[in-house]
């Protein structure tokens, strides 16, 4: 199984220059939690989540209409091709611990976006000696791997006697 066979085409997708406010309409009405970023040259350069903006908009004293989405964007971007096998786009997925993934042509171009979602939903379940392509059993363990929480690191403090 290949990844085109699962992913969602013609995405939703911003500017690194779109306000955040305008991501989260695109976002809304879209009904989507992750836009990829895409360039001016038409390149996948980075991807912007629900989480992002929120995060953005609650530790700055600022409006959404005057923050871009080139200021909070994730710019670590990690991606898919169309043809690539299902299960390398699960290692992808268990690597980064993420839940999107933009689908990019070979000139880095975007195609498509492939979620966790589109995963589990497509799943099958073993039985009576069958193999499935997309075994339920690789996607839940891949989404637990993506879900699995972090403890927050925590900086050691010494109190200094005066």
């Amino acid at each position: 199984m290949k990844v085109r066979d699962l992913m969602t085409g013609k995405p939703c997708y911003c500017l690194p220059d779109t306000n955040l406010g305008c991501a989260t309409e695109l976002m809304w009405n879209a009904s989507c939690g992750c836009l990829p970023v895409v360039s001016v040259d038409g390149k996948v350069s980075g991807v912007i989540t629900d989480r992002d903006i929120c995060v953005a908009l609650g530790t700055r004293n600022r409006l959404a209409g005057d923050v871009m989405v080139a200021e909070v964007m994730s710019d670590k971007l990690h991606c898919c091709a169309p043809e690539d096998e299902i299960h390398l786009a699960l290692q992808t997925f268990r690597e980064a611990r993420v839940r999107r993934l933009p689908v990019v042509a070979k000139d880095g171009s975007l195609i498509g976006v492939l979620s966790i979602d589109d995963i589990l939903s497509r799943a099958e379940p073993r039985g009576l000696g069958k193999e499935p392509e997309l075994s339920a059993d690789e996607a839940i363990r891949t989404f637990r791997s993506i879900a699995q929480r972090r403890a927050p690191e925590i900086a050691a403090t010494r109190t200094v006697a005066a």
